[in-house]
């Protein structure tokens, strides 16, 4: 769906656009959220190089073979293309696939491309911290997305069972030197970016309770490494609190942050005012159906959900609609407390089984599942399916049918995205036109992430991304700021010094 503006850059495309490196001139770059592919600009011997995930992947087999009768060398990477390199190779008219990280194999990949000799698999693994590229921001359209991003960590120690980070990218978190952040968050803001997503996998990689159970083990060598993982977290927070004022950072965290008030106070200071976390369910047989039984309920959850609020944090709450365990009571009950949790922003999703999740190995290997057949696809391969016929739930519910699931989950939406419910949420700024804006953005996002995935008909869904993009449009320059060309690096030796 293209929408004309999107919210957040896409970092890839502009990381692999750097790993390409200037020997054959600038990368030409193309993000589908803004408009669609031009295919009459792809020649004969061109590199067209295509991210696929899961949700995207039949597009990304539509361009790939337009690309391949052009005389292009086709070559894929992405999460989907990890998972599935035989998938992509068959059904993609793929030259080379791409498995893992791209930030270092992917000059080789062009190079061999050039020279007329592409292997059909490159496994580019998962590099250090060290080794993460650097995206070409310079490269960015303008007037084209509200928000930046920069990565400052790869990988999750967590294991939800609906989620594939901690499969693909690793338990073990992967951190990038503080300066080097800084350095590209500061490239960012000389454009006229200043609200930037750190887009991580999880920016809290280390948890009291890590640094406890290393206690309990007697594993010293341990300790100081998760020591020495927490202490760089602070000093990057203590070199973004040195930005410029006018500098908004949102990320993504698990729960158990709220018990380190410390943490949540560095981020307020350094002005990450916004975080996703992953709620995905409100009762104790929710959570255990995900693998979640870290994540409170009831008056627990509520509790620790405000405990970001009061240490400055904003929080963007994700819930999970389609578990077995949910009632037809469920829906407005998780919407009323994200209510009372004094959530900003909240987000319901349909039960999903993403490849390389637990919930997916568990559902795709039922025969029921394999035999149920949608085009003569089987739905355990529900992303070769036309988007117009896809399920919506893939899986049916013990208590509930499909359908009022969905009507369901769109009611919640609803509930918490009415115009009364939002009006009051805008309180979280002061001025009449702060609320205003505040109020189109969140009819921004729910006209993005709701109506556009959960709509049953097609007109809807055109209506939504039509009124999307007017919105969009003209909320943008909300986010951005005029540029800065001259700002300098913030003194990293005094912020060091600081945290010690």
């Amino acid at each position: 769906m293209a929408f004309g503006v999107a919210v957040i850059t896409p970092r890839w495309l502009y990381v692999l656009a750097a790993a390409t490196g200037t020997e054959w001139g600038d990368p030409v770059i193309v993000d589908e959220t803004l408009e669609l592919i031009d295919l009459s600009t792809i020649s004969r011997g061109d590199v067209v190089g295509i991210g696929v995930h899961t949700g995207n992947a039949r597009r990304g087999y539509e361009i790939g073979h337009e690309a391949r009768a052009r005389g292009a060398w086709v070559v894929y990477g992405g999460i989907h293309a990890t998972l599935f390199p035989e998938e992509v190779m068959e059904r993609g008219a793929a030259h080379a696939v791409v498995k893992g990280d791209g930030d270092l194999v992917w000059r080789q990949v062009v190079a061999d491309c050039f020279a007329g000799h592409p292997q059909p698999l490159y496994d580019g693994g998962r590099v250090t911290g060290e080794d993460f590229i650097p995206a070409r921001w310079d490269l960015l359209p303008p007037s084209s997305y509200m928000w930046a991003s920069v990565q400052t960590v790869r990988g999750c120690p967590k294991h939800c069972s609906f989620c594939s980070v901690w499969r693909t990218d690793g338990q073990e978190p992967r951190q990038r030197a503080v300066a080097k952040v800084v350095g590209e968050i500061v490239e960012l803001r000389r454009l006229g970016y200043r609200f930037i997503a750190l887009a991580d996998d999880n920016f809290y990689p280390v948890s009291l309770e890590d640094l406890a159970m290393a206690r309990r083990r007697h594993d010293p060598s341990r300790l100081h490494q998760l020591e020495d993982m927490r202490r760089e977290r602070f000093e990057l927070m203590a070199a973004l609190a040195e930005l410029p004022e006018d500098m908004i950072f949102f990320t993504q965290i698990t729960m158990e942050a709220a018990e380190d008030t410390a943490f949540l106070d560095a981020m307020h200071k350094a002005r990450i005012k916004g975080a996703l976390i992953g709620v995905e369910a409100v009762t104790p047989e929710g959570l255990k159906d995900v693998y979640k039984g870290f994540n409170l309920s009831g008056d627990e959850l509520v509790e620790r959900l405000r405990t970001f609020r009061k240490h400055g944090v904003h929080v963007l709450g994700s819930f999970i609609f389609g578990l077995p365990s949910d009632r037809d009571t469920t829906f407005a009950a998780t919407a009323a407390l994200a209510a009372k949790a004094d959530l900003t922003f909240a987000q319901f999703v349909l039960l999903t089984p993403f490849p390389g999740t637990i919930d997916f190995e568990r559902w795709a290997a039922k025969p029921e599942n394999q035999e149920t057949k949608v085009d003569g696809i089987s739905v355990t391969k529900h992303w070769l399916i036309p988007q117009e016929k896809r399920p919506k739930l893939f899986a049916p519910h013990p208590t509930m049918s499909i359908e009022e699931i969905r009507v369901r989950t769109q009611d919640a939406w609803d509930q918490f995205y009415s115009w009364s419910n939002v009006w009051k949420r805008s309180t979280v700024v002061k001025s009449l036109k702060s609320r205003v804006a505040f109020m189109l953005i969140s009819k921004l996002y729910r006209q993005m992430y709701a109506n556009t995935g959960i709509a049953t008909d097609s007109a809807r869904v055109q209506r939504s991304a039509k009124w999307a993009r007017l919105i969009a449009t003209a909320i943008r320059r909300v986010f951005v700021a005029q540029p800065m060309p001259d700002l300098q690096m913030p003194n990293m030796r005094q912020q060091e010094q600081q945290v010690a």
